[in-house]
This record gives structure tokens, sequence and C-alpha cells, in this order.
């Protein structure tokens, strides 16, 4: 017995072992009494050193969200929604490009429950999360769960888990709430209140302190309605990026806003706020004593939301991740900055001399902010055309109204553009010159999207990239220059019409299957080995591997002329027709999806859930290489592993 330890252990240490099925997470269920007839609901996940878990609120092109499902039955109600006790961490994550949030070692989630009969309930449900690492990521897990609620369970004490609140990320909201705050003073509907509103403090006042006592009061006031603002969106817990998102109805609102105000700041037409509203705070404003700077400022924040209501969304969309605490700083950190100028101006008014009168740059900015609303509006167009399917707008359409607008926005720096309201341009100021730098570089830089450029550093806000080729004359060692054009290396006829084809694709123009008995059977009237590509929608390794190894004339060309290949998505929500359902011989469960029965294949087969990974197998569906492929993005590699395959076969 020791000695076949002792083996183990060798294979183990010397990497024999190719494969494994990873279980980075493990879930904890505990239940804690917080009255004779409610109780809380706890789902704590102990995560794995170097990997992370995802969060609830996940932007559109993201991986799947963790959430806890719970079947209501008539035995009890939930009370509130879902609380995370453990904060995640907001950080920019390589693998999906993008600001997302993370887990790491720990998440802790409670669920408040109202109990409706006196007899013992149990909870059932399950939680779906995601996890990876920086090398791989796994499909999404469903781990099921059944808690009892009986009173033996509720009068047992649960230790409760600590909250743990990320400085980092409060600190990160803080700074940026305070560009937004400095960004917004900036806009045309704000800067020319500047003078008027310190000037209203010093009409009247023989006392100087008095006046400086008032612009203060009136920058609090500012910090405090903003504040305000933020504490109501964390006690509403209204998710505004996931809605967004997800959504199409905010979606169309706010593309609406968004055009609304670039043509209002184009000079179309004037956004005037109701005249009773802004007189009756006006009036207010007018009282003597601590009410006037108070209602001063709330008609400060009135009048300037037609500029900074953008700001103001994007902000609060970014600090919502369900925690209180972070829009109230969010917002604390715009009012901050806000209202800064306010009372230092009012504290010290000598310095309003010094400031740049209003007149045409102003509207220079004014109409720079209408060619950036312009752009962003189509993104709420993107989130609803990939959310609903409706093959409006796709990549290059996106990139080529961009490219428009962009290039109409640096002429319009150059002088060359020039709208109603827009002053003479005798000169071009070194400010302006270098956004105008900026400008075009950023045009070029969209260009290059035209032609199959990744456009990595913007491409959250992109539609996904369609099929691109790239020409056989590249080196096999760097990847080439992609274009919008059909393969060059077409596979053979398939056998018969894959299943799935209306809405699933292999890259580059290559022909396969998304179905293994349909690949296996034309492996065998083919005589070829066939490839199977385990893959996820939601995996940016494999879209990686894609880029940089597929693209490759070489692999494309072994691809397309010596295999039959097939693309199992092991995290697909297709449902499937009931003759084709599976039970697992792994969990026992009835797999009705398509991603759940790849998924088990997988794992059944061979004992990894890893994506992304490639197998070769025989006619007969026996692997015939020493091991499978996992992510590498060496193409010599691949290149080996394809030859390795076809000799065995």
């Amino acid at each position: 017995m020791k000695k076949i330890l002792t083996i183990l252990l060798i294979v183990l240490l010397s990497g024999k072992i190719y494969s494994q099925v990873f279980q980075p997470v493990s879930w904890e269920y505990s239940l804690e009494k917080t009255s004779e007839n409610e109780a809380i609901l706890i789902f704590r996940a102990v995560i794995e050193k170097n990997w992370h878990m995802y969060g609830l609120n996940i932007p559109e092109g993201g991986p799947v969200a963790t959430s806890v499902n719970i079947e209501q039955t008539a035995d009890f109600e939930k009370v509130g929604e879902l609380q995370v006790i453990t904060p995640p961490e907001i950080k920019y994550d390589n693998t999906f490009e993008m600001e997302i949030e993370l887990f790491n070692s720990e998440a802790v989630f409670k669920q408040s429950i109202k109990l409706l009969t006196e007899e013992p309930v149990e909870v059932k449900g399950y939680v779906e999360y995601m996890v990876c690492d920086d090398q791989r990521c796994l499909p999404p897990e469903e781990e099921e769960f059944s808690i009892p609620v009986t009173e033996k369970a509720l009068v047992a004490e649960t230790k409760d888990t600590p909250e743990k609140k990320s400085d980092k990320t409060l600190w990160g909201i803080f700074i940026i709430a305070l560009l937004g705050g400095f960004g917004g003073i900036l806009t045309p509907c704000v800067y020319p209140m500047i003078p008027l509103t310190v000037s209203f403090f010093m009409r009247g006042e023989k006392s100087r302190g008095k006046a400086i006592f008032n612009g203060v009061f009136f920058g609090l006031s500012i910090i405090a309605i903003y504040t305000f603002v933020g504490l109501i969106a964390g006690i509403t817990k209204v998710d505004l990026a996931n809605a967004v998102s997800t959504h199409w109805l905010p979606n169309v609102i706010f593309f609406l806003i968004f055009l609304l105000l670039a043509f209002s700041f184009f000079g179309m037409f004037e956004i005037v706020l109701p005249s009773g509203l802004a007189n009756k705070v006006d009036q207010q404003a007018d009282k003597g004593g601590l009410l006037g700077p108070f209602f001063m400022a709330l008609a400060t924040a009135i009048i300037s939301f037609s500029c900074t209501g953008p700001i103001v969304g994007v902000l609060l969309g970014s600090a919502m991740q369900g925690e209180i605490l972070q829009p109230v700083v969010g917002m604390f950190g715009f009012g901050l900055s806000f209202s800064l100028p306010f009372a230092l101006l009012a504290i010290f008014p000598g310095m309003m001399n010094k400031l740049p009168k209003s007149g045409g740059w102003l509207n220079a900015v004014k109409v720079f902010i209408a060619f950036i609303l312009l752009a962003f509006s189509l993104i709420f167009v993107v989130n609803v055309n990939e959310t609903y399917n409706l093959g409006i707008l796709n990549r290059t359409t996106f990139i080529a109204i961009w490219i428009v607008i962009f290039s109409l926005l640096g002429f319009y720096l150059l002088g060359k553009l020039k709208f109603s309201h827009d002053s003479e341009l005798p000169f071009i100021t070194v400010p302006r010159l270098i956004f105008i730098i900026i400008t075009f570089s950023f045009v070029i830089y969209l260009i290059t999207g035209l032609f199959g450029a990744p456009l990595k550093n913007i491409s959250p806000m992109l539609p996904p990239a369609e099929a691109v080729y790239v020409a056989p004359t590249a080196s096999v060692h760097t990847p080439a220059e992609q274009v919008s054009v059909p393969s060059f290396f077409q596979s053979e006829e398939l056998c018969a019409a894959p299943k799935y084809q209306d809405f699933l694709h292999l890259p580059y123009g290559l022909s396969g299957y998304f179905d293994y008995e349909q690949a296996l059977a034309c492996a065998k009237e083919k005589n070829k080995p066939l490839f199977i590509d385990f893959i996820g929608h939601t995996c940016k390794n494999c879209k990686q591997m894609y880029a940089v190894v597929w693209s490759d004339p070489r692999i494309q060309k072994k691809l397309s002329e010596d295999f039959v290949v097939l693309a199992l998505y092991t995290d697909d929500k297709t449902k499937l027709p009931e003759s084709e359902w599976i039970t697992s011989e792994i969990d026992g469960k009835v797999k009705k999806t398509m991603g759940k029965k790849n998924k088990d294949f997988q794992v059944s087969r061979f004992n990894s859930n890893a994506l992304p990974m490639y197998v070769i197998l025989d006619n007969n569906g026996e692997l015939i290489t020493e091991k499978p492929y996992f992510y590498d993005t060496n193409v010599e590699n691949l290149a080996n592993w394809l030859e390795e395959g076809k000799k065995n076969f």
C-alpha cells in the first residue's frame, strides 16, 4: 500500500495526470434566527487560492453572474433582496476585458425569510456561479441546496461572518466620483452659474464672514443633496447597471436621453425645466437664514441636472453593487468636488476675476460633449441588439458610425466644422491641439477595427466580432492581419447539415458540427479523426485561442483537411427535445439543455471541466492522443499535437 501511494505521489508531482475535475469552490449553508417566525439563510462560498468567483451584477458580454435561486413554496416567503455580506472586488478582468465584480477566497450572502407555518420547513434551490483563474475558466456550475428550517435549527446559534469592506473598492469609487464632479463643473449648464451663485451670497451682506458662512453652507448642502441621492439608491437597491444591460426599456430610455442632450448641445433646441419647479425653488432661495443657501444648492442641483445627469447615472450604475455604502461614497465624492469651486469663491471672491469668461470656448465644450453623447448613445442600442438577437447593429457598422462621429469631432476642433453658436477660431491653442491629436489618433485606431483588429481597449462596448480570415502568407508564429472575408481553407462538404447551425458557428469559415452523435457519424463516413473543441459562450480564453492560434493558416488547413471538427458548448441554455435528454451517471440528474449534456459528456469521458479543451477521437469515439490539449497560445504546440493525432489515427 505504501508503495502504491508513493508511486501516485511521484506521478502527481511529475505532472503525468493530464486532466482533472476542478472544484475550486465549496459551499456551506447555515441558518440564523431573528424572531419567532423569521430567519436568515446564509450561503458561504469558500474559494481556493488563485481562483475567483464572479459577482451578482455582471455587465452584458461578461461571465455568468452568481445567483441564489430559491424554490418558492406556501410555507415561507422571502423578505427583501439577497444581501451581499462580503463585498466583491471591482477590478479589470483580463479574461473578459472589462471592469467586473470578483470574489476571492470567500463570498457570503444572506437572505431573510418569513415562515408561514408552524410545521418544519425545508428551503430548497440552487446556487449558480462561475469561476476562473489566470489560465482557464470553468463552465457555470449549479450547486443544489436543501436547508431544513426547524425549531431546533432556529434556536441554534450561527456564527456571524464579519462583513469585510473593500477599502480599495471604496477609494476607487470615491476618486472616480471626484473626477466626475470636477467634470460636471465644466459643463455648459454649470460653469456660467458659478459667478451668479457666488454673487448671490455676497449681495446685501455687510459681513464678509456671513457671506463666507452662507457659501460654505451652500457647498455642504450640495454634498448632502447628492449623498442623500446615493443613500436612497443604496437602500432601494435599484441596480442601474444591471437593468441597463439586460432590459430593453431602460436602454431605449437612456438612448433617447443621450440623443436629446446631444441635439440640444449642438444647438438644435434648448432643454428648459418646468418653470413652476424652478420658480418655487428660487422663491425659497430668497429666504434668509439657512434655508436660503440650502434652496440655492437645491436649485443648482436641479438646473444643472441636464448636464450632470449622465455623469451621475454612470457613477450610480458603477457604484451600486448591492451595498449601501458604495453609492453613498460615490455621491459624496461627486458632491464634494462639484461644490468645492462655489465654496472657495465665496471665501475668496477675488478669485472670480481670474476665471475665464463664458463664451466661445464654453460652447466648444458643449459641442464636444454632444459628440461624446452621440457616440455613447449607440452602446444602449448594442445592449438591446445583443440581448434580444435583433441583428440591427453589427460590429462593422458600429465602428463605421464611430469613425464618422469622431472624425467630425476632429474637424470641429480644427475649426473646419461650425455650429450656430460658435465663435470665430483665429488660431489653435495648445490644449485644443492635444485634443485634436488624441481624436484623430482614436479615429485611426478605429479604422483598424474594420480590417479585423480586435480593438481590445474598447471591446466591452462593441458588438461581438464577426468571423475573420487570415491571409495565408502570414507567419505561423505571429497572428496575421485579419480581414472580414470567407476563409481560404474551406472544409470538405459535410455529411449532413449540422444541427444548431442557425445560431452556432465555427470561426474563420470552418465547417463542422455541434452535436456529438452527428459528428461521430460523419467521422466514420469520411474515415477521419474527430476533433472536439469544448468551448463556452462566456469563455474568453477560448476566444483568445481562436484569435491567436486558430487564426494561423496552418492550423486552419489541418483542421479543414484532416479532421471532422466538433464544437461542444458547455454553457449553452438551448432546451433539447425530450428524446435527447440524458440521465447523468455522475450525479444522477436529468440533463435537459445542450450545455449541461455537453458538460456531463466532458466530465464523464475525460475527467475534466476546464475550458478550452481539445481532444481527438477515432471513429469508435476513443481517445487517440496521449492527453487532451488545454489553453496554450503557442501555435507550434497545437500544430504538433494535431499532427500527432493524425498519425495515431
